[in-house]
């Protein structure tokens, strides 16, 4: 198993790129099975849950080719339907093939997926949508069926503006008889570039970005070249690192409107941020402040994504600040981890009450989840003395390579793999 071995201390500068966004690459990944040719998709990183997705693809009948940072696709030849259970586990995001596949086959059998785990993530809103399409759902144990002769447009209403089933019932809905209306929709970026690739291969979706997406069906889709977005949370994690070390970072491929929310509390914690074209520079030469109450919550407000990453930023800061998790249940798992290595952390209910202390110590801590992992490398680069965090792989499910983009800024960080 690979471990992280972190001397830190050393504050953070220079200029990275940011790469891809996994949450927008995904999905758009599986969407390629809706186009009749090849789609090349640009800014795609060397993910572990990216390259789940490729096995998948390639399992579905799919050619799949991967030069660099871009991916092209011929879901022409795709011939099954049935996604394998052994890939589904591994990788949650794979749920957002039943969307397309059933459009495009008439029928899907998928399994329940797996991925981090940080509370409970029905997909009953995702089977909810499709059923109002009408699809005719059978689940018996993990395995999942859905079956149907023709889509058809509805006005589909979510109880909660769910990412996931957002974008699955899209994607199923362009190939659908008639329209399509998503009321309570999520309203996240990685759904706008959803939109803007779904009608780059001719679909008709507009609204995406508000609360009620609507998709008017089409008999046939094409191909094309598309460049997916920058990844907001790998750009955050970067900006937060920064501020944590006491570092200057500029990030480059960087898309500030997307992190509006952080930026605003980063900046209340005293750290300095400039935006521009392209361009975010972080820097913080003093002692964070404290920031008296963050609540997580769908975009636009402040992102799940990025609860445990500013946690450490806040550990360090001058006075107590509180943050709620209102996403998900179990997204306080590195709390244990972060106060082994000194912070003054407690958790009630919901809530995380963070006591600033002056310094944080490199222990051996381990990531339990993605977020969580690199939280805990941002914890390491801070701290004094060597940290090892262990877990590695539910890091590299989010971050293409954390060490060497850490390493390209100064951080004292290696992967080392255990004989």
């Amino acid at each position: 198993m690979d471990k992280l071995v972190i001397e830190g201390g050393k504050p953070l500068s220079g200029t990275i790129r940011i790469h891809g966004a996994k949450n927008a690459a995904l999905p758009i990944l599986a969407a390629t099975l809706l186009a009749q040719g090849p789609v090349t998709l640009r800014n795609i990183p060397k993910l572990l849950d990216i390259e789940v997705m490729l096995d998948i693809m390639r399992d579905l009948g799919c050619v799949v080719l991967r030069r660099g940072d871009a991916v092209t696709i011929d879901g022409t030849v795709a011939s099954s339907s049935h996604v394998p259970e052994r890939l589904m586990r591994l990788m949650r995001s794979s749920v957002f093939l039943m969307g397309p596949l059933l459009a495009r086959f008439g029928e899907v059998q998928v399994y329940q997926p797996g991925g981090c785990a940080i509370g409970e993530r029905k997909i009953d809103l995702h089977l909810r949508g499709l059923a109002a399409l009408g699809a005719e759902i059978e689940e018996t144990g993990s395995r999942i069926v859905c079956k149907a002769d023709r889509l058809t447009g509805a006005e589909i209403s979510l109880d909660f503006p769910s990412v996931g089933a957002t974008e699955n019932i899209m994607m199923a809905a362009v190939m659908a008889k008639g329209r399509t209306t998503i009321i309570g929709a999520a309203r996240e970026p990685e759904i706008q570039d959803l939109q803007r690739f779904l009608n780059a291969i001719g679909a008709k979706v507009r609204g995406a970005g508000t609360d009620t997406i609507t998709v008017d069906g089409t008999e046939r889709l094409g191909g094309c070249d598309f460049q997916i977005i920058p990844d907001r949370i790998v750009t955050g994690t970067a900006m937060v690192a920064a501020a944590a070390t006491r570092g200057e970072v500029t990030l480059e491929g960087a898309e500030s409107a997307h992190l509006i929310s952080l930026i605003h509390v980063m900046r209340r914690a005293g750290v300095h941020i400039e935006t521009g074209d392209g361009i975010i520079r972080v820097g913080a030469k003093g002692r964070p402040r404290a920031v008296d109450r963050i609540v997580t919550s769908p975009y636009p407000a402040f992102p799940t994504d990025m609860q445990a990453q500013l946690m450490v930023l806040l550990s360090l800061a001058g006075g107590v600040s509180v943050i709620k998790e209102t996403v998900f249940e179990g997204r306080f798992k590195h709390v244990d981890e972060l106060c082994r290595m000194g912070a003054d952390i407690r958790i009630d209910l919901n809530s995380a009450i963070v006591r600033g202390v002056p310094r944080l110590y490199g222990t051996t801590v381990e990531a339990t989840d993605l977020r969580a992992g690199a939280a805990l490398v941002i914890a390491g680069l801070a701290a004094q003395g060597r940290t090892i965090v262990e877990q590695v792989h539910h890091i590299d499910r989010g971050y293409d390579e954390i060490e060497r983009m850490f390493a390209s800024l100064g951080g004292d960080i290696s992967r080392v793999t255990d004989s």
